[in-house]
This record gives structure tokens, sequence and C-alpha cells, in this order.
């Protein structure tokens, strides 16, 4: 006799309830295999993951799109940080800026290469420190940089914060709709067992391949053991035949 298993994808779990509920429900109520408080309790289940399934396959959606454009405005930052810094650089190797001013940007005035922008965090370190520094320089009485212009690093240094801000409450709304979502497969795949052993204590009697089909009626889901031959009717015309 193949062995049973409960489902491991959401899709099969919904198979699973709505086989066993619709089944019962074509049922005579004195010819009922699973008990009606059951299937009850099936039905509104259903209803409501169904629902969460979607709340959650909608809150991951609208975070992939939102990914798209934050990854966009990443890449944004992080060009204008970098390009900022190579044209500071270069003024200090021409002696337009003193290197020690670099120090304003927390920068070693002695080192002209790009500090390293491949982080989310990088970027928010250097993005205020060349922001801070270059007002800071200007201050004590330093001409601007214009190409590119602090104050076009700084549009799209806070267009990146605030979309990191954005992206945090979708990434955050996806994982509570998932966890909700795992507490209810929980709750489903209790359902589904309880179905099934009612199902299997109802046809224990009966023979192997009339066994096997009334419990696939109400939902069973039935595995073969490698080598394992499968049941046909003819088995259990031979047991009858015994």
């Amino acid at each position: 006799m193949p062995y049973r298993r409960l489902p491991n994808t959401d899709q099969a779990r919904l198979r699973a309830l709505r086989t066993a509920v619709q089944f019962s429900e074509n049922q005579n109520y004195s010819m009922q295999i699973v008990n009606y408080k059951t299937i009850l309790e099936a039905r509104n289940f259903l209803n409501v993951f169904e629902k969460q399934l979607i709340q959650y396959q909608q809150a991951l959606d609208s975070q992939v799109s939102a990914n798209k454009r934050y990854q966009q405005i990443v890449h944004n930052a992080r060009l204008y940080i970098s390009h900022f810094i190579q044209v500071l650089n270069l003024s200090v190797i021409r002696a337009d800026i003193k290197k020690d001013h670099k120090i304003f940007y927390h920068l070693d005035p002695n080192n002209h290469t790009v500090p390293d922008l491949t982080t989310e965090a990088s970027l928010l370190q250097w993005g205020k420190s060349i922001i801070d520094g270059e007002n800071e320089r200007v201050r004590n009485g330093g001409l601007p940089i214009y190409n590119p212009a602090i104050a076009k690093v700084q549009v799209h240094f806070e267009v990146f914060k605030e979309y990191k801000s954005t992206q945090k409450m979708h990434q955050s709304s996806t994982n509570r709709t998932w966890e909700e979502l795992v507490k209810l497969r929980e709750k489903g795949d209790a359902i589904i067992l309880d179905i099934w052993n009612q199902v299997e204590v109802k046809f224990k009697d009966e023979k192997p391949f009339a066994r096997l089909t009334k419990c696939q009626n109400y939902g069973l889901i039935f595995y073969y053991r490698k080598g394992e031959k499968e049941l046909t009717l003819a088995d259990d015309v031979e047991i009858s035949q015994e």
C-alpha cells in the first residue's frame, strides 16, 4: 500500500482542502465521511487562506516592483557621489584645492582613490561626509565644485535615503504577510490531517485498490515507494477470489 504525505506547497494545500470540501458537499448527510464540524472549519479556513495568499503575493509584487526603481536610484546616488570625489581628487592633484581640505570630507589627503561605495551603508556614510565636507570647505572660503555641484549630489542622495526608507516598509509588509501565511499553513495542515485521518478510518476495511481510490476522492495524496507495484482493480479481484 502506498504511503500518504501532507501537501508541501500552498497550491497543493488548497487542492486538498477544496477536494475534501467539495466531495463532502455532494454527499447526503447520512453518508458523510468527514464530520460536519471539520468540513465547516475547512471551508472557513479556505476563505482565510486564499485571501492571505493574495495579500502576500500583492505585497511581494509591490516590493519587487519598487526594488527595480530603487536599484536605479542607488545607482544614481553612487554615480554622483563617486563622480564628486573624483573631481575633488583631480582638483587637489591640480592644486586648485589644498589637499589638507580633504579632511573636511573625512578623506585621506594623501590618498586619491575613491572609497568603497558598493554597500548601501557606505553610500550613507560617504554621501553625508561629502555633502557636509563641501559645505564646510565653502564656509571656510573655498570655491565650490560645480561639476557636479554638491546640490545635485544632495538631490540624488536625499532621494536614495527616502527610497531606502520606503523599501524597508515594503520589506516589512512582505515579511509580515509571510509570517501570517506560515502560521496559517500550520493550521491548514492540521485540518488536512484531521480530514485524512477520518477518511482512512472510514475506509480501513476496504480492499487495497478500493481504499486507495475512495481516499483519493477526498483529496488524500499517496506516493509509491521505489520499486513498489501500483495497485489496480485486479488486486482487489484477486483478494476476493482467495
